[in-house]
């Protein structure tokens, strides 16, 4: 007998093993298998062997895994999304088996749980702590002194004294079964309509909804009605909850734990390998029923998946960047439309394409267009630059100033946005005007003038910032010019120095934990200024802030980018919906060159359909998305020459096929990135033009080289 194995890596389609008398397979096992000289993780896959290899040269499966095989429905996924994106069946299947996750055989850990204190044992302040933190489950010593806000010495010197109990226990406990009626708040009468709704879609068992609700109208809650439903109505379901950040997964948690009475399981960067291990185990055991997670989280191996909420649903961030250039998003709808359960997508400002979606009646719209309870929305207000610019060297005008004062006076906290990072943008010579760029590249150097270090937010690259000009060797020349949070920050510093002011960006809260601590010292008011990229635009609760100055309105509109006023409406929209979520009223101040941009008048009008309506009658006249589709073929390669060949022979050999366009060969914005060049192709068709048929037989009529890489992405949505 024989079956075939789909390996874990981005070549061919599963291949022939012979299956050894004293294993049973069926599609979806896991197994280990020969491949060379070494042995590789599999899953046995549906379809049957292809039978080209002769049964004498067969090599044999060496192991099965004792863990539950992976679903019909994940398998029909990853065929899915491999046809989709064009890429290999195994590229997409090493996304699910994440290095063999939880399939290594893990020893048990010695934990402690507490039993009867001998009377001998001379109770501290710190051991009866530690007592009141065990209980009848066991933990580790570092699990049990976190608890305790001790070291691990005092739980160990209890352990010795006999007031500890040592135990072993699973590395990998089960997730405790959420309770669907545990913490359910009260719902606005608002409210309570959206769940409903959310309510009956569940029921229904399929289709997409959007839950469209302003900035502080308790999405969150609604939604939350919608993953009790699908707990409540099987005792199996699984409910995966997607976020874009990290910084918004870290307090949700606590949000969930209030609703459902149980910790969820979360997957992330940030969670440590041991911990994505259980995560991992878990969901496929099914005893993971509730799931918070980044993009990656879909492809977990999901065995009874019944709902999935994205929340931000229009954030970028959904959209990989490298590997396989999936967007969570549209997967997610496709997974659910494939496997019969309903997904839910919430946002305040949607895509256009679920815009459009919802137009059409492809995806239900569920409405909240008031705040929750007495908050409301705040006053938005242009401030032209042109009439009022800022002193020299100074980013805020007078009159945000003036306003920035006057709220700080009243007790109350302001948010200073700009998405940009660092301290600088760019460092220029003043002497010879050389631009400080990463070795190889085509990247301006941004200074981290908190650092003194000069560092490629593309590439990674970071170095001291030179006492000289690399170019001319002009000593103390080097300036920075523009200005990033730590620039900003610098001049808030100066001017309210009695105040708290503290930098929120990727940069400032790279250690774990860090994100959370700074924004639980500005939810309890702590912080006085905060000066923040994009990281604080979304989902976040601050009760005293009511002024929210964006610093540079217009950043993000130049450059030609498809979706350029979508995304800068989109966080502008989101950063001023942090004003004002409480009793006092808010109010925002966007500082712009641009005051009559139609991204400004929606903002300062509040007539968000409007300019959405706008943007799509646009998109609409010259065919891109959604009324049309977008590939993306990108070429690169280390020898510029060679790229360039290739670049004019697949240009020379574009295929005729009516609808379709193709536009290229162009350097990509970033032309040189880590010594490597890159030329770029766009193809653009009507709605229903098959991009991939297309794609795929244009490349394979121009034999490439192996000096070139050649990538498709499907729906691009940058460009660089």
């Amino acid at each position: 007998m024989r079956v075939k194995v789909l390996l874990p890596l981005p070549m061919g389609a599963g291949y022939d093993y012979a299956v050894p008398e004293d294993l049973s397979l069926t599609p979806g096992d896991i197994v280990s298998v020969p491949l060379g000289p070494r042995e590789v993780t599999g899953v046995v896959w549906p379809g049957g062997a292809d039978g080209k290899v002769p049964d004498e040269k067969l090599k044999p499966v060496k192991r099965q895994f004792s863990v539950p095989r992976l679903s019909p429905q994940l398998m029909d996924f990853v065929d899915w999304v491999a046809s989709y994106y064009m890429v290999p069946k195994g590229a997409v299947l090493r996304m699910v088996l994440r290095r063999e996750q939880g399939l290594a055989d893990v020893k048990g850990k010695t934990g402690f749980r507490r039993c009867a204190v001998p009377p001998h044992v001379k109770l501290t302040a710190k051991r009866k702590a530690v007592l009141e933190a065990a209980g009848d489950r066991a933990l580790s010593a570092r699990e049990l002194a976190e608890a305790a806000g001790v070291t691990d010495g005092v739980v160990r010197s209890l352990a010795e004294a006999g007031a500890l109990e040592p135990v072993m226990f699973d590395p990998d406990p089960p997730f405790g079964a959420p309770d669907p009626d545990a913490g359910r708040k009260e719902l606005s009468q608002q409210q309570e309509a959206g769940a409903a709704e959310l309510r009956a879609l569940v029921r229904d068992g399929q289709g997409t909804a959007l839950l469209d609700g302003v900035t502080g109208s308790g999405k969150t809650e609604v939604y939350f009605e919608a993953v009790a439903e699908a707990l409540r109505a099987d005792p199996e379901a699984q409910v995966l909850v997607m976020l874009p950040e990290i910084a918004l997964t870290l307090p949700f948690l606590k949000r969930l734990e209030e609703r459902f009475g149980t910790p969820p399981a979360h997957w992330h960067s940030d969670v440590s390998s041991a911990g994505r291990r259980r995560v991992w185990k878990r969901v496929l055991d099914g005893s993971a029923r509730l799931v918070v997670g980044a993009r990656s989280a879909l492809f977990l191996p999901w065995q009874k998946l019944k709902l999935i909420v994205i929340d931000e649903e229009h954030d970028q961030a959904y959209k990989q960047q490298d590997g396989i250039l999936y967007h969570a998003r549209d997967m997610a709808v496709a997974m659910g439309a494939r496997q019969g359960f309903p997904v839910v997508l919430a946002s305040a400002t949607p895509s256009l394409e679920t815009v459009h979606n919802c137009e059409l009646g492809r995806y239900s719209r569920v409405r909240l267009p008031s705040r929750y309870g007495p908050a409301v929305l705040p006053d938005v207000e242009v401030l032209d630059l042109r009439a009022v610019p800022p002193e020299a060297n100074r980013w805020l005008a007078e009159p945000a100033v003036a306003e920035i004062t006057e709220t700080l006076i009243r007790g109350k906290q302001v948010l200073l946005y700009l998405n940009r990072r660092g301290y600088a943008p760019v460092t220029i010579c003043r002497r010879c005007g050389e631009r400080m760029t990463a070795p190889d590249s085509d990247t301006w150097l941004v200074e981290h003038r908190y650092t003194n270090r000069l560092i490629c937010h593309q590439t990674g690259f970071s170095m001291p910032k030179p006492e000289a000009c690399p170019h001319c060797q002009a000593k103390d020349t080097l300036a920075p010019c523009g200005p990033g949070v730590e620039r900003v920050a610098e001049e808030a510093k100066e001017r309210w120095p009695d105040k708290v002011v503290e930098i929120f960006s990727s940069d400032t809260v790279e250690a774990p934990g860090s994100a959370k601590a700074l924004l639980e010292r500005m939810t309890a008011g702590e912080i006085d200024i905060l000066v923040a990229t994009q990281a604080a635009a979304k989902g976040h609760n601050f009760p005293g802030l009511t002024l929210v100055v964006g610093v540079d309105a217009d950043l993000g509109l130049s450059g030609g980018d498809l979706r350029a006023a979508e995304r800068t409406y989109q966080v502008l929209s989101q950063v001023s919906g942090r004003a004002g979520r409480a009793k006092d009223k808010g109010r925002v101040l966007l500082q712009s060159y641009q005051p009559d941009h139609s991204v400004n008048l929606a903002l300062t009008s509040g007539d968000r359909d409007a300019f959405f309506g706008a943007e799509l009658h646009c998109r609409d006249e010259i065919g891109m998305p959604p009324f049309g589709r977008l590939a993306s073929v990108i070429l690169s390669a280390e020898d510029e020459r060679k790229l360039l060949e290739e670049a004019r022979a697949l240009a020379s050999h574009v295929p005729h096929a009516e609808g379709i366009e193709v536009w290229g060969p162009a350097p990509a914005p970033f032309y040189r990135l880590r010594g490597i060049y890159r030329q770029r192709f766009l193809i653009r068709g009507r709605k229903k033009s098959n991009l991939q048929a297309f794609a795929s037989d244009w490349l394979a009529g121009v034999k490439g080289t192996s000096a070139v890489r050649r990538v498709v992405d499907i729906d691009p949505y940058n460009f660089f």
